[in-house]
């Protein structure tokens, strides 16, 4: 679906242009001690594309998002919207921009027609031209059907649609979908993709997204800029990044996660085994010639007395692009940083800044 050539770097009118971002926050308020959420973060995103914003829980994700959604202020660095600088004109980027956030923003008391409506009226639609866009965005997202029910009746994946539906009320240029798929059955996740495809291609909107979902990244995104600790590590196209790893995924299943941290030892002796880490029972590695590199493995595992119990190869992956700028695999990242809220240094009870 990607809308720009792969390969391709984003020009100079982007749509989103992030300069050097930085933020920190005070865990636990005043006194508390201070987490930096955004080290420096540079991204752009060209017209009508989307950016796949990758990263565990706790890389500065959120605390982007909510930047270029003027709801929170930086500490240093520069960032445009839709040619509007977020500091200095954040009433232009809000009337330009839809941001459907991690949390449901719908009221579960109010039907889904009555929460559109309301949308379209404070975005300063008439009451006509509220109900008109409200019944084409139901029809659109195929719920038309419970129009007229409470909210809380509704799936969540029917919900999830709705708040995105909310952020389209009143057409912007750039939208901000943070973590839009987290907590939805396969079905509704797949719903929500084409829907996603559907805004990036038919209606030319430009989509910053942020997941931590790597297949989410690699299917809908023409550009990914994958984030750890609040700093860039490598961005590119999907192909492209992974196109960087040459050679082959060696994956190893182990009887328990004490003979996998044992086992990543003996893969780093074994000639052609790079990028070894150690992950739950697995055990993940690179090789230039697989298929050679996996025989030799397996027999020094057998030599050190490891119960092996599945093993195999595969090309290269986001996850293998995350694990060798970081050191570690992203589902690992993602149980490091459990725990810490939406993102680290973004502690759920912090009260929303936001700007003049």
């Amino acid at each position: 679906m990607r809308t720009t050539p792969r390969g391709s770097t984003p020009p100079t009118d982007a749509s989103i242009d992030v300069r050097g971002l930085t933020k920190t926050y005070r865990s636990g308020g005043r006194g508390g001690r201070e987490v930096r959420a955004l080290a420096g973060l540079d991204l752009a995103a060209a017209p009508g594309s989307v950016l796949g914003l990758l990263g565990p829980n706790g890389a500065g994700k959120s605390t982007t998002v909510k930047i270029l959604a003027t709801l929170s202020r930086p500490d240093s660095g520069t960032a445009r919207v839709a040619g509007h600088d977020v500091a200095r004109d954040p009433a232009a980027v809000r009337r330009s921009i839809g941001y459907v956030a991690q949390r449901p923003v719908t009221d579960p008391m109010g039907t889904g027609r009555e929460n559109l409506v309301l949308a379209g009226r404070l975005q300063g639609l008439g009451a006509l031209d509220a109900r008109s866009r409200a019944d084409e965005l139901l029809d659109r997202f195929g719920v038309a059907h419970a129009a007229d029910r409470l909210v809380k009746t509704w799936s969540g994946g029917m919900a999830r649609k709705l708040d995105v539906a909310v952020g389209l009320v009143h057409r912007p240029q750039v939208l901000f979908l943070d973590e839009p798929t987290t907590g939805l059955d396969p079905e509704a996740r797949a719903a929500m993709w084409s829907e996603i495809e559907r805004m990036a291609t038919g209606d030319g909107m430009t989509i910053l997204l942020t997941t931590h979902y790597l297949d989410e990244a690699d299917r809908l995104a023409d550009r990914v800029v994958i984030v750890d600790a609040g700093r860039v590590v490598t961005s590119g196209t999907p192909d492209a990044l992974k196109d960087q790893l040459q050679g082959d995924g060696v994956t190893v299943e182990l009887a328990d996660a004490r003979s996998a941290a044992e086992a990543a030892g003996v893969a780093r002796g074994v000639p052609g085994v790079v990028d070894v880490a150690a992950d739950g029972r697995g055990l993940r590695a690179r090789a230039a010639a697989g298929a050679t590199a996996l025989p030799a493995l397996l027999a020094a595992l057998d030599a050190a007395g490891l119960d092996v119990r599945a093993a195999g190869l595969s090309r290269p992956t986001l996850d293998d692009v995350y694990l060798r700028h970081t050191g570690r695999s992203l589902e690992e990242a993602n149980r490091v940083g459990a725990g810490a809220g939406p993102d680290a240094g973004d502690p759920a009870r912090e009260t929303t800044e936001v700007a003049a």
